[in-house]
């Protein structure tokens, strides 16, 4: 009776073919689950040798690490290989079926004010001691890069990976970041790297482009418990 039973349920059960809008899942996904989605625009002059494109582009905004004996700089960002964010050549392993997969990587470089000025106080205690008199400012400000520099030498960059995923057959760009701030600037890189033009697909960006009223978007009265009129007046 069990199996006669199974088959009348099945029999009763609608069954939908998938959509085609749906896509295989991504063939590697690392880091944030928030993620951030583009339409991008591929030119179709855009060379017919698709890997070799992707390289080119990629190259030009790799990811060139800091040099804390020769530079100033405390942050570096640029592209590397999705699979070792130490690479930097995008030959090969870029392609996964029909994704380009790449990864932002940003090192970040800091010294603690904290440890600066405690060291700074020592400094100021000791030459009041020696030489009788507290330092002027300029051999203060002297002294404060002096330390600055030395801690510098010593610290050892943050390093942070986002993936970018993008869908070579219907335009489709994931960002793998939580920040506003850096998915702009992911973004923007992408866009002067690839020579694509980047839409946000977020709900707020779709409306606007559809020029939706935002009051078409609030909640409704049925929703917040309010009437009609207590709507209308945006009493809470």
């Amino acid at each position: 009776m069990g199996s006669h039973l199974a088959a009348w349920t099945l029999s009763r059960l609608t069954f939908f073919p998938p959509s085609p809008i749906l896509r295989p899942p991504m063939p590697i996904r690392r880091g944030s689950v928030t993620f951030a989605r583009f339409r991008a625009e591929i030119p179709a002059k855009r060379s017919s040798d698709t890997r070799r494109w992707l390289a080119r582009g990629l190259a030009k905004g790799a990811f060139e690490a800091l040099d804390v004996e020769r530079g100033e700089d405390d942050r570096a960002a640029g592209f590397v290989s999705a699979e070792d964010p130490g690479v930097t050549d995008f030959t090969s392993g870029v392609l996964e079926g029909e994704w380009a997969l790449f990864g932002f990587r940003v090192d970040t470089l800091r010294v603690p004010a904290s440890a600066v000025r405690a060291e700074l106080d020592r400094w100021i205690a000791l030459h009041e001691k020696e030489r009788g008199r507290p330092p002027t400012k300029g051999e203060k400000a002297t002294q404060k890069d002096l330390i600055r520099h030395a801690h510098r030498q010593r610290a050892v960059p943050s390093s942070k990976v986002h993936d970018v995923s993008l869908h070579l057959g219907s335009g489709e760009l994931l960002v793998w970041a939580a920040s506003r701030k850096l998915v702009d600037e992911i973004a923007a890189a992408v866009e002067g790297a690839l020579e694509i033009k980047l839409t946000p697909s977020s709900v707020s960006a779709l409306a606007v482009r559809s020029e939706i009223s935002d009051s078409a978007l609030a909640p409704t009265a049925a929703l917040t418990g309010l009437s009609g009129k207590e709507a209308s007046r945006g009493e809470a």
